[in-house]
């Protein structure tokens, strides 16, 4: 994990780098897919799910969730990626409904530098590290 400063136009300008964003997806999915069969079943899906660390903390510090509370979340986040609802995230819905997710983020932020604690094989770490290549050039 590393600490990095990104803000809504970090995100937007990796999203419309259509290959940079195509191929940082293909290997989430691709390391995601333990039994390499194409597909995401939920068991694949929870450890990027979790990874969100949703209803974890609070103002930072961690709390402990209800357990029944947080496997819901993590189910409905499941469904949200599943758009056919056959139970498996294929590499397309996975790659529309992560840029979905990235484009709120990039709305949610804003234009004000942010800092966050980013995983670093992360899709938002392959973010800041395009933008700050591009600077470097």
């Amino acid at each position: 994990m590393s600490v990095e400063i990104l803000d809504g136009a970090t995100i937007i300008n990796f999203l419309e780098d259509e290959e940079a964003f195509t191929m940082s997806v293909c290997k989430r999915f691709a390391l995601l897919d333990t039994n390499n069969d194409g597909l995401l079943s939920y068991a694949e899906m929870l450890k990027e799910l979790q990874s969100l660390r949703v209803l974890e903390t609070h103002f930072g510090i961690d709390v402990e969730p209800d357990p029944d509370e947080l496997a819901r979340v993590y189910e409905t986040l499941f469904i949200q990626f599943d758009h056919d609802l056959n139970g498996t995230v294929d590499l397309e819905e996975f790659k529309e409904e992560t840029k979905q997710m990235m484009l709120a983020m990039a709305d949610g932020m804003g234009f004000l530098p942010v800092q966050m604690v980013l995983e670093e094989d992360s899709i938002l770490k392959k973010a800041v590290e395009r933008e700050s290549n591009k600077v470097a050039a």
